[in-house]
């Protein structure tokens, strides 16, 4: 994934080195210099910092625990990101997410650069106590990179405002006198946290599909039913009509755009399938959503695996193996669990035409550029799942300010600064025969572009 974004970066750049209405000042050599010089910063990060953590364990043995703390750039401020807890994470799936924070965080105008954590564990396989001990060490041997005007990490894969409460307690007590209430965002309320902030990045991703088909789409139906673009054809065909969804991946940014397209008074949806890390559940028909978001938030995060468990929370569902639902027969097929889920090797079954990436990274070039060419509606994780990343910058705000906002308020905000994004880009991706992934990277490299050579960075 990591080649593929920086792929991607390249192609925007060499698309702006050849519109001379780009930074018009630099002309002839200058402006290849310059340009030579962008590549090099944004597709190498600013730091990688490794430990490994020595986590006493409460059968009696020490471990050692493998873990990274990426800063990528911070042209636009402070260092950004989460920290993810799995026993997938790699360096390189780390420099990658927090080369993606830095293109997410410029391309919604947020005043923050690009981080990213990673903890190899598996957090199942640890009790309380010694999760507890793994951030404490983690804050300790990170110490000296993280804080509110330099790196504030956040939740990720694997972990959530438990472990960020712990943290920000640790960094408060061996950083006496300072101020922490923005070192960590995506706390609980009661230690500063954001009301809206667990919701924040599903309702951002259902809101860019909604959007994107019911807002932009269905207004200018006349002009793109006429359109020669490919993606505005496929758009054109959703409007106003049931569609089918399914939802892969039903944690807290899974289960939430389920719960938000369930109850959506704007487009017809059934949710036809939804899965976790067990199973896929499909009911032709429709799921209760808010039925399996009650039994999965009193099952550890679990789906019903079985017919019994189904049984007693009045359920009616086949049970499917959990890889079943990317190549379903749907018409939106919502991507919230892990990376490289749509691949070379199923991209040629996937039936979706709308697919929205919740999850970081679920698509592969290949699969990318495939299913692009036929005219598939990828709404890309840069773009899609920015909901976290703009409450957390509500809630430092918050912290700083030590004032706090309504959730409604919250909501308000997020969604009016994706729809702030959302109006910038959608007019370009109708309008020219990029992919929306490429349209949002040319804006996110433009402005990244700008400030970096207004900072003086390029020579």
């Amino acid at each position: 994934m990591e080649e593929q974004t920086r792929t991607i970066v390249q192609q925007s750049l060499n698309a702006l080195l050849e519109n001379e209405s780009f930074l018009p000042e630099l002309k002839g050599d200058m402006r290849k210099t310059a340009f030579t010089s962008l590549s090099a910063i944004l597709s190498t990060p600013n730091q990688i910092h490794k430990s490994f953590l020595r986590i006493p364990l409460e059968a009696g043995e020490v471990i050692r625990i493998p873990s990274y703390r990426v800063h990528h750039n911070d042209a636009l401020g402070p260092y950004k990101g989460g920290i993810r807890f799995h026993e997938s994470v790699n360096e390189e799936e780390v420099v990658n997410l927090a080369f993606l924070m830095t293109l997410k965080n410029s391309l919604h105008n947020v005043p923050f650069g690009g981080g990213k954590g990673g903890i190899i564990i598996d957090p199942k396989a640890f009790s309380e106590q010694e999760l507890q001990r793994i951030c404490i060490k983690y804050v300790r041997y990170f110490n000296n990179v993280l804080g509110p005007d330099k790196d504030i990490p956040a939740p990720d894969v694997g972990s959530g405002e438990r472990e960020m409460d712990w943290m920000m307690a640790e960094y408060k007590k061996i950083n006496p006198g300072q101020p922490y209430l923005g070192s960590f965002t995506g706390k609980s309320v009661i230690n500063g946290g954001s009301l809206g902030r667990r919701e924040a990045t599903g309702k951002g991703v259902y809101f860019t599909f909604r959007y994107l088909l019911n807002d932009y789409v269905k207004t200018n139906q006349e002009t793109l039913t006429t359109s020669s673009n490919p993606f505005a054809k496929t758009a054109v065909e959703y409007v106003d009509r049931p569609l089918r969804v399914a939802v892969q991946g039903f944690g807290n940014v899974g289960s939430v755009s389920a719960l938000e397209a369930f109850g959506c008074e704007h487009i017809q949806n059934q949710i036809v399938a939804v899965s976790d890390r067990n199973v896929t559940l499909f009911n032709a028909d429709g799921l209760d959503i808010p039925a399996l978001v009650n039994f999965s938030a009193n099952n550890h995060g679990d789906l019903p695996k079985t017919p019994e468990q189904l049984k007693e929370i009045n359920v009616s569902a086949e049970i499917q193996s959990r890889e079943d639902i990317l190549t379903m027969n749907v018409d939106v097929l919502f991507l919230a669990a892990l990376e490289n889920q749509l691949t070379d090797q199923n991209m040629t079954e996937i039936k979706a035409r709308i697919i929205v990436e919740g999850a970081n990274a679920p698509t592969t070039k290949e699969a990318d550029d495939y299913l692009s060419a036929k005219g598939v509606v990828i709404i890309p994780d840069i773009l899609a799942n920015a909901g976290g990343v703009i409450v957390s910058y509500l809630e430092w705000l918050q912290g700083r300010e030590t004032q706090f906002y309504t959730e409604e308020q919250v909501h308000s905000q997020l969604l009016e600064k994706m729809k702030n994004t959302l109006d910038i880009i959608l007019p370009q991706y109708f309008g020219d025969p990029f992919p929306l992934r490429q349209n949002c990277y040319i804006h996110s490299v433009t402005r990244l572009s700008t400030v970096l050579y207004k900072q003086g960075k390029l020579y």
